[in-house]
């Protein structure tokens, strides 16, 4: 049975979410002991592994677990958002919580 190894974020410093998501990332891996990797907008890694929309690009923020038989698999593209309309700090933890227990 494969296994989380690393939970990798590709963002951007200046993204309005970016804190938000790199803290729920480094605070997963650390509960969960496993490594964690921020790639600053590295849109090659996006390409290979993201997810992307009808015209083929890959948007960030995207989070993704990679796990020990070297597969990578997205697990957060879209930012959920609350009923007020606010990024939904609890759903995306929640969404990439269920990328790490597959």
């Amino acid at each position: 049975m494969v296994k989380p190894k690393k939970i990798i974020l590709v963002s951007a410093k200046y993204h309005p979410v970016h804190n938000k998501l790199l803290k729920i990332c480094e605070k997963l891996a650390e509960e969960r002991g496993l490594e964690f990797e921020f790639k600053d907008e590295d849109y090659v890694f996006l390409t290979d592994h993201g997810v992307k929309d009808d015209f083929g690009f890959a948007g960030i923020p995207q989070v993704f677990i990679e796990y020990d038989n070297g597969e990578v698999k997205p697990v957060l593209w879209e930012i959920p958002f609350d009923e007020k309309l606010k990024p939904d700090e609890n759903k995306m933890r929640e969404l990439i919580v269920a990328g790490l227990e597959i």
